[in-house]
């Protein structure tokens, strides 16, 4: 497949690979999560970066940045408190190029699929799941 710029937006086969497309399928997701859980969701800024910034990867001790496809920035709701405000809003980050080159070696799902994974993810730390809680409901390495 060859990768290609055209009219500002990056393409993979005909398909939108490009930052806002990343935005559009993972507000896509948001947009499906049960009322409470959308709800919820709203105040978290989501952000897409095409790779993890390496003052992260160095404090998180991660050597490729391709091993890093999201992150959650936060205080999740469970030790949120209204007499300890946060300074800076809860974030939701998704690393595309990663993200693409985890998609490229599956093979076996499709992009938004995969977009939507990262994201439900991310938002399950930010309500108070951890690794352990997720990997119990979603078995997505199988």
């Amino acid at each position: 497949m060859s990768l290609f710029l055209a009219r500002g937006f990056r393409h993979m086969g005909g398909m939108r690979t490009d930052t806002a497309a990343f935005l559009e399928m993972a507000e896509r997701a948001i947009d499906a999560f049960p009322a409470p859980f959308r709800a919820a969701a709203a105040g978290v800024l989501l952000r897409v970066e095409d790779w993890p910034p390496e003052d992260l990867l160095a404090e998180m001790g991660i050597d490729d940045p391709l091993e890093l496809t999201g992150l959650y920035d936060g205080v999740p709701m469970t030790g949120k408190s209204v007499s300890d405000p946060q300074a800076f809003p809860d974030t939701v980050w998704l690393f595309r190029e990663p993200i693409l080159a985890e998609w490229r070696e599956r093979g076996d799902v499709t992009l938004e699929a995969l977009v939507a994974h990262v994201t439900v993810h991310e938002f399950a730390h930010h309500f108070g799941w951890s690794d352990d809680d997720i990997a119990m409901v979603d078995r997505w390495w199988e």
